[in-house]
């Protein structure tokens, strides 16, 4: 869980930084808001794709399929994993 963190306390830390630094502040927050805009394109693309439309003919038939289908425990063994698996 992300701790709050008030707007009063970024802007005091910002008056604390030393002039030198504002550019390199200034650049951070913008990398953030740009980041933070893409992140929001990419699931909106995201929910607007139909499932089965994202699926090729054969994917959809593999997903149908239970052959390789393996259980969490037969893959445990086999790879010798120390988690447990459904």
């Amino acid at each position: 869980m992300a701790l709050a963190v008030r707007k009063q306390l970024l802007y005091e830390l910002i008056d604390r930084l030393d002039e030198t630094d504002h550019q390199t502040a200034y650049d951070f927050l913008m990398y953030l808001l740009d980041r933070s805009r893409k992140e929001r394109m990419v699931w909106e693309r995201i929910d607007e794709t139909d499932e089965e439309e994202a699926l090729t003919k054969e994917e959809r038939q593999q997903l149908q399929s239970d052959e390789g289908y393996i259980t969490g425990g037969e893959a445990k063994r086999e790879f010798g994993l120390q988690v447990d698996l459904p």
